[in-house]
């Protein structure tokens, strides 16, 4: 799905643990707004995401994936679509 509304998607490996049948990969991925996304207008905002990606594997395939953004509110603040200042410290 990034792939389609961020066109420029890159993403550099940080980090990558395998046990059984799973694979974790930890991404540091850059992008930019150009394509509306989620109904949201393109912003030609440049953005730097964490994802987490999680991968099922059997038989040497991929059957499942799952993936884990570092804050989507935060996400959602830096394309300019929400006005959110985090929690309060005592919060967390």
């Amino acid at each position: 799905m990034l792939y389609k509304h961020f066109p420029d998607f890159h993403a550099t490996i940080e980090d990558m643990i395998a046990e059984g049948d799973k694979v974790w990969v930890l991404e540091k991925c850059t992008m930019t707004h150009t394509v509306e996304y989620r109904g949201i207008a393109p912003t030609g905002k440049k953005l730097t995401e964490t994802f987490v990606e999680i991968y099922h594997i059997i038989d040497g395939k991929i059957v499942e994936m799952w993936t884990v953004i570092e804050d989507e509110l935060d996400f959602l603040r830096k394309l300019g679509v929400i006005e959110y200042k985090g929690f309060p410290d005592e919060v967390r």
